[in-house]
């Protein structure tokens, strides 16, 4: 087995895996950014919707830097932004 295919989960079958792998490689660089884009941004959005559950009290502001403490880690976080004070 070669690396790549290591790193990926068994739920797929080799069909499907080279079907997906086609279409990818036909998809321009720019749709393949933009790709990269959309499915960034919904991880995010649902990571804030995570923690809007958590914090139901937090405003909007404090979702964002709970969430961008969660992204940068506690460490770069505080250094850029300082601590947080809706804990």
């Amino acid at each position: 087995m070669d690396a790549q295919a290591k790193c990926q989960t068994d739920d797929t079958s080799p069909e499907m895996r080279r079907v997906q792998v086609e279409l990818y490689r036909g998809m321009s660089e720019a749709e393949k950014v933009r790709r990269v884009f959309e499915t960034y941004g919904a991880g995010r959005r649902l990571a804030m919707t995570g923690i809007r559950m958590r914090h139901p009290e937090a405003s909007e502001a404090d979702v964002r830097r709970l969430w961008a403490r969660q992204h940068l880690g506690e460490d770069l976080f505080d250094a850029a932004y300082g601590a947080l004070s809706c804990e």
